[in-house]
């Protein structure tokens, strides 16, 4: 699939619209029994397999890269990067218990060696390393990150927002 088309469908699978038509919706669960629930504030909503493999085509993420995910949840877009593509990966969120979840898969699929996974507060992250960048935050965090984005992503990096953009500046 192209980039145009591939970024087409990651468009009306984000916004749950057709391409070319924003519309902010509560995304649904991917998995019977799981749900949105808020951790420090900001809701975590699992990211779903279609979306995630959207995302990880559309930023082209080969064994060399660093993937960052930030607000990683249960560490599917991390653990999903190592295992699929031999990339190294960091995951961070605020949330203890989202961040042993990820750790416990990352051990079971044997990918500790390229898998990190920490609970921290992702504006104290050196972003530096990272030459994909994931987000499924919100458009204000965003915009928040945009500087740091700018500031220390190397030429090259690729960022994938599923879902917020940066209002009217990217």
């Amino acid at each position: 699939m192209d980039r145009r088309r591939m970024l087409a469908a990651l468009l009306a699978i984000g916004t749950g619209g057709c391409a070319g038509e924003l519309r902010i919706t509560p995304p649904p669960s991917d998995t019977a029994g799981e749900g949105v629930f808020f951790t420090a504030g900001v809701p975590y909503v699992p990211t779903r397999p279609e979306v995630m493999d959207a995302m990880l085509a559309l930023a082209e993420v080969r064994s060399t890269d660093t993937v960052y995910d930030l607000g990683c949840g249960d560490g599917r877009i991390v653990l999903a990067a190592a295992s699929r593509f031999g990339a190294r990966g960091l995951g961070v969120d605020l949330d203890g218990d989202l961040i042993a979840r990820a750790q416990a898969q990352a051990q079971w699929q044997g990918l500790t060696d390229r898998t990190r996974f920490s609970a921290q507060d992702l504006f104290e992250l050196d972003l530096r390393p990272a030459t994909v960048l994931m987000l499924y935050l919100s458009v204000e965090i965003n915009l928040k990150l945009r500087p740091r984005m700018l500031a220390e992503l190397r030429p090259g990096s690729r960022i994938v927002s599923n879902r917020f953009d940066m209002a009217d500046v990217w």
